[in-house]
């Protein structure tokens, strides 16, 4: 889902492991909401494995005759049934020196600078394209998501999540901004894709209000998030990032 399409951040943990994608890439997924296929999924480190759908029945069935408590069998059984697809000619993370060149600046304002340069160096599809993203998505998320993906890479998990319950506890709020009750509008409800949001231009959006989303909201009903002790996973259920 692009959240910044709809007036929201990416959360459910998504700033902390977008912060430790390789270089700037979580910056420019989490600004664009661009998609990733299987090979790209595995390349930047967002999955450790890709089965074939064809091959999920029997990898079930595998894993059903393997005693669970051994991590390294089910490890084994998984790698026995995964591929490694390629990159396809025109994956964007060929393009990963120009994202790290653009998305590596400290504000949107910088980073749509930058593309605009490359753009004006030489004709590019994606160049375009991104640019294009980022100006139809809510001035306020992008500057939230980045801030919130650049706190990412100093913090744990734990510190990730309760933040983005902080961030999204002012986007139901609303008294911060409205953009996510008019992107739903522009894009589920009414479908014209034409979200009208205040603010209209990146250039209006205070590095005030950005600092308040990472704060507590005030009242008894918007409590901080707890959350539960982390438990001892096995091995197999952990991943690269």
């Amino acid at each position: 889902m692009p959240e910044t399409a709809l007036g929201l951040f990416p959360d459910v943990g998504a700033t902390y492991f977008l912060s430790r994608l390789p270089g700037f890439f979580g910056e420019y997924l989490g600004l664009t909401g661009s998609r990733l296929d299987d090979a790209e999924m595995l390349a930047c480190g967002l999955a450790t494995h890709f089965v074939p759908s064809v091959r999920l029945s029997a990898l079930e069935e595998a894993l059903c005759n393997v005693g669970f408590s051994d991590p390294a069998a089910v490890s084994a059984i998984i790698d026995q049934y995964a591929q490694q697809p390629n990159l396809k000619e025109k994956s964007i993370y060929h393009r990963l020196d120009a994202i790290n060149r653009c998305f590596s600046h400290g504000t949107v304002e910088d980073i749509l600078s930058a593309l605009e340069a490359e753009a004006m160096d030489r004709a590019d599809e994606w160049i375009c394209a991104t640019i294009q993203l980022l100006k139809k998505a809510s001035p306020t998320s992008l500057k939230i998501s980045l801030g919130a993906i650049r706190e990412g890479r100093l913090q744990g998990i734990g510190q990730c999540l309760v933040r983005e319950y902080r961030m999204v506890c002012h986007v139901m709020q609303g008294k911060l901004s409205k953009d996510f009750v008019e992107g739903c509008r522009a894009i589920l409800l009414d479908k014209d894709r034409n979200p009208k949001w205040q603010p209209s231009k990146l250039e209006l959006v205070s590095n005030i209000v950005v600092d308040h989303y990472f704060q507590k909201v005030d009242g008894k009903e918007w409590e901080d998030l707890k959350l539960p002790a982390r438990l001892n996973l096995p091995g197999y259920a952990t991943t690269k990032i």
